[in-house]
């Protein structure tokens, strides 16, 4: 393994409090206060200049009011359903405000169309639809996938109308990562002599990746994070939202996938609309596993769970030249969470995917541990490069109140997006593929504990010959078939 340049960049706590990226003058109103929205108020306090009066929190439950109330922010237990929703937030947000929707159940489609009817800004950290959305029995496969939750959003898109901006899926992942993608390229072809100026637009970072001969993108991540005590039977347990979590594990395992491909996974299926940069196959990405790497893990199998920035970054990193497709990479998510959270899904799929009666979300009980969250970019001249953000829970805690390294990777990319939108807020509906990388990587950066390149030799194919030998495509090493696990 050859390491590129570790870059620690915190700085210290006194230098982060003092730095104030925006200021807000409207009304804030975040829906949802679970650990994300706890974690995430301090950031907003500490670094835009909004009062807390004008910050007005709506949730499904109570959790959470304490930590609201020591930072005198108001906090209204308020279920939101598509009966109640123009009722519960009509009032609270006009033109000017800003809805930072961390909610799960709740139509992000409907808020995002009542934000820009109310000129109101808008950010979320994933699509999500109405309870019930991710498992409707009458619905299709391809219909519960987040490549059709994403086109439902992106149907809103209205270039050049300068709408009210409505960032859709900015957190650590989606969000993070794709900043993470476009630092990656510039890494790569510094360190392999390509020659490039950084890209103006899609059409020039797409003509980058295929000029390194980027074939595959993960988004590579090992949660190590270990508690006090541990996971009992009958109890989930994970370092940030269980319902969301267990939400998209059931949903489809999805792909953005790439031109190099030879052949279509068994199970493989085309959707039948929208921009055709993915495939999802007829499996729970829970019950999914794929073969990654990451620098202080090493090789490891991880869950293929859907997310959006699987299909945006293949979307966005797509060549079409006369109509035809040239250049896509395959793009996934490959997520080994933290090893209760690893115990917790295998006891969910032994009881055909009811949920535990017991839910624990780890915080104050982690004793050790750290999250590595990157992007690892295959198939360019030096083979595989990591890169992207190695926090422990030490640092964290040390950084901001009512946080785990997991939980501040996606605060810091909510805080991120959120100054992007208050710096460009007539932009319309926008995904973290669009938004200027290096900005809100200079607002998350000092959050991310270090950032670290990192490149290696590893491919799919290693190890993997002897008595026990798996059908693999030597002939390509990047193959997604060589990737997956039977």
């Amino acid at each position: 393994m050859q390491l590129a340049g570790l870059c620690p960049l915190r700085v210290a706590d006194k230098d982060i409090a003092m730095t104030v990226h925006a200021r807000f003058d409207g009304r804030l109103v975040m829906l949802g206060f679970g650990s994300i929205g706890q974690g995430v108020l301090p950031l907003i306090l500490r670094h835009i200049d909004i009062a807390p009066e004008r910050i007005a929190i709506v949730a499904a439950d109570a959790a959470g009011a304490d930590v609201a109330a020591a930072y005198n922010v108001g906090h209204t237990v308020l279920a939101l359903d598509p009966d109640n929703d123009r009722a519960a937030l009509v009032g609270r947000l006009g033109r000017g405000d800003f809805l930072l929707n961390l909610s799960v159940d709740v139509s992000s489609v409907a808020l995002m169309a009542l934000c820009r009817e109310v000129g109101a800004l808008y950010l979320d950290t994933c699509i999500e639809p109405w309870a019930g959305g991710y498992t409707d029995p009458n619905a299709t496969v391809s219909q519960r996938s987040n490549y059709a939750l994403r086109e439902s959003a992106l149907a809103l898109a209205r270039p050049g109308a300068g709408d009210p901006t409505a960032v859709t899926t900015h957190g650590a992942n989606p969000g993070l990562v794709s900043h993470f993608v476009k630092q990656a390229l510039l890494d790569i072809a510094a360190d392999t002599g390509v020659q490039t100026a950084v890209p103006a637009d899609r059409a020039g970072w797409a003509a980058l990746a295929r000029t390194l001969g980027i074939k595959v993108i993960h988004i590579a991540e090992r949660d190590t994070q270990t508690a006090d005590r541990a996971k009992k039977p009958g109890e989930f347990v994970n370092t940030w939202s269980i319902d969301g979590f267990v939400g998209e594990g059931n949903q489809p395992a999805e792909l953005g996938w790439g031109t190099h491909e030879k052949a279509m996974p068994f199970d493989g299926c085309q959707h039948n609309f929208g921009c055709g940069a993915a495939i999802y196959l007829n499996r729970r990405g829970a019950a999914t596993r794929v073969r990654s790497w990451t620098p202080l893990e090493g090789p490891f199998h991880g869950f293929l769970i859907t997310h959006n920035e699987a299909i945006s970054i293949a979307d966005y990193y797509t060549l079409d030249e006369g109509g035809s497709v040239r250049y896509r990479p395959t793009v996934h998510y490959a997520y080994h969470p933290c090893d209760d959270a690893v115990l917790s899904l295998h006891e969910l799929a032994g009881k055909n995917w009811r949920m535990q009666a017991e839910k624990r979300l780890m915080m104050h009980e982690i004793a050790s541990g750290i999250d590595e969250l990157g992007v690892l970019l295959m198939g360019h001249a030096k083979g595989a490069y990591w890169y992207g953000s190695r926090l422990s829970i030490e640092d964290a805690r040390a950084l901001v109140p009512h946080n785990n390294a997991t939980s501040l990777q996606v605060t810091a990319a909510v805080l991120g997006g959120m100054v992007w939108a208050m710096e460009h807020p007539r932009e319309g509906v926008v995904e973290a593929d669009q938004l200027d990388h290096a900005r809100v990587l200079a607002i998350a950066a000092p959050y991310l504990g270090e950032m670290a390149g990192a490149y290696s030799d590893w491919t799919p194919l290693e190890d993997r010959g002897g008595l026990f030998a798996e059908d693999t495509d030597q002939s390509c090493p990047w193959q997604f078939g060589n990737f997956r696990v039977a």
